[in-house]
């Protein structure tokens, strides 16, 4: 027999639960030892903004540290870090655009290729490495970091949450039985809170029921975001854009967590379809890069397209040079996050908190 999703999800979080509950136990003392000063907790005195979220991932926190940089692009110089998930090592160091993912993490290296005035740096040490900028930046103006929230040790002077509007924290459970990696309580530490990927803005009662269900103090901001597609562009080279549309074919591929969105959109362009999952961060190899090639150069006949996140595209670069996609027409489909609900008021935070505190330097 076969369970519907709902009560295969309903099992688990049954079965799994003994272990959510020793898994919450530890994250309660844990976060008592900071709390209480056991551990310390370190505020930079650089102005320093926290994305982050209480789930596994597929939240849209590097599309959000790019909002954050286009909102405080008259400022500079600004820095982002990250810990570079999938890199090989822990080490501090500034990511340049030639990097590849193994060095320095995918997204890093995205963040790097699309804003080449930042100054990226990875490093699993987050106060090391925000001390290690601000030698190397003389002056920076703010240190953006990526998936920051669950690191006690830095006290960032700015907390964004991300939550999905398909899963928002208050329907999930923590791990094992459910993704979430943080206790919900958690969220009341945020000034901000974001819910991500929403398809239409809210009515003002649905906001306020929002607001409920997460739980929200009154004097935290709540605001719901969208993601908007860019054209594709190729991966290489500085060609003009390819032409796409309803009799073009796409073979999309993608190491994300939740494609759909993407894939729906690139359905939405073209004619014929086929989508290629690999699972989040996936490092793509010579293997999968030949069954690529074959199933690209069978799927569909006349005008068609290989398409992949930029994401997947910074674990790629590095290996397509004399590959089996080598040639091909290999394009990127670039994401971006759009505020719904006033646009002008989020950015006025992220401005006050920067200039705020560079007064007060």
């Amino acid at each position: 027999m076969i369970f519907p999703a709902k009560y295969a999800m309903m099992l688990r979080r049954i079965l799994l639960w003994p272990f959510s509950l020793v898994y919450g136990c530890v994250l309660l003392v844990r976060h008592a030892l900071y709390d209480r000063g056991v551990w310390k907790s370190i505020r930079p005195n650089v102005p320093t903004i926290a994305i982050g979220n209480l789930a596994l991932g597929g939240t849209g926190k590097t599309p959000m540290l790019e909002l954050v940089l286009h909102v405080l692009k008259g400022s500079a110089p600004l820095a982002t870090l990250s810990r570079g998930y999938g890199r090989i090592g822990n080490d501090i160091h500034e990511v340049s655009a030639s990097d590849g993912a193994d060095r320095s993490g995918d997204e890093p290296v995205q963040v790097k290729l699309k804003h080449p005035d930042v100054r990226v740096y990875v490093g699993a040490d987050r106060v090391k490495a925000v001390g290690r900028i601000q030698q190397e930046v003389p002056g920076v103006k703010a240190v953006v970091l990526d998936d920051a929230l669950q690191h006690r040790a830095l006290d960032a002077g700015l907390r964004i949450l991300l939550t999905t509007a398909n899963k928002p924290y208050f329907k999930d459970a923590l791990m094992p039985a459910g993704n979430l990696r943080d206790l919900r309580a958690r969220a009341k530490t945020a000034q901000v809170v974001v819910v991500t990927k929403c398809t239409t803005p809210p009515s003002a009662t649905e906001e306020n029921i929002w607001r409920e269900r997460l739980a929200l103090r009154s004097d935290q901001h709540l605001f719901f975001a969208s993601m908007a597609y860019g054209a594709p562009r190729w991966i290489t080279g500085d060609q003009p854009p390819p032409s796409i549309g309803p009799k073009h074919s796409a073979l999309v591929f993608t190491g994300i967590v939740q494609p759909g969105p993407l894939v729906a959109h690139v359905r939405s362009l073209c004619g014929q379809v086929q989508h290629l999952a690999f699972p989040d961060h996936h490092p793509f190899t010579q293997r999968d890069l030949q069954r690529l090639a074959a199933v690209f150069g069978s799927f569909a006949a006349g005008p068609k397209l290989l398409i992949t996140t930029e994401k997947d595209a910074a674990r790629l670069r590095s290996k397509l040079i004399d590959s089996p996609l080598a040639g091909l027409p290999l394009a990127t489909i670039g994401i971006r996050t759009v505020i719904l609900n006033e646009p002008d008021s989020f950015a006025e935070i992220i401005l006050r908190h920067v200039g705020t505190h560079q007064a007060h330097r």
